[in-house]
């Protein structure tokens, strides 16, 4: 797996959240790029407000580059590798709305961060939260990785 962006500090904990994610999908990240990167407030709302038409801070965002459902697997889009890297998508994290949902969720930064880098790459792997019984898979599915990974609540 290729994890691009600027993800410090959190990044071996993400990167080690990711290979749990892998095996817990039993997916193969070993040819995928995912770009990963903080911004700021101001940029987050420019982005919210381009893509989804909402105009206001969030927390993440993603750009999935593969029109993927949760039931397939990566190697189906292996017609779209160029150069041997499958470009799945992008993960846009607000540092400050992190910050804020970690204080009011009495967790730590990292915890937050670390939810927040599962939640934009099941988003980019073609899971969602519109349906209940999707949202049900999503949360259950985040949940499972994050205990794996000593970051359950």
């Amino acid at each position: 797996m290729i994890l691009e962006g600027k993800i410090f500090p959190y990044r071996k904990k993400i990167e080690e959240l990711f290979l749990i994610a892998q095996q817990q999908l039993a997916e193969d990240f070993s040819n995928a790029n995912i770009s990963l990167n903080f911004v700021g407030e101001e940029e987050i709302k420019q982005l919210n407000n381009r893509f989804r038409q909402v105009d206001k801070v969030t927390d993440v965002l993603s750009f999935p580059n593969l029109e993927k459902r949760p039931d397939e697997k990566l190697k189906k889009f292996s017609s779209s590798i160029v150069d041997g890297v499958l470009f799945v998508g992008d993960i846009v994290i607000c540092k400050k709305q992190a910050k804020r949902q970690a204080k009011e969720f009495g967790h730590s930064m990292k915890r937050e961060v670390c939810f927040l880098a599962l939640h934009g790459l099941l988003h980019i792997l073609g899971f969602d939260h519109v349906e209940k019984a999707d949202e049900k898979l999503m949360n259950a599915t985040a949940e499972e990785i994050l205990r794996q990974a000593g970051l359950a609540r």
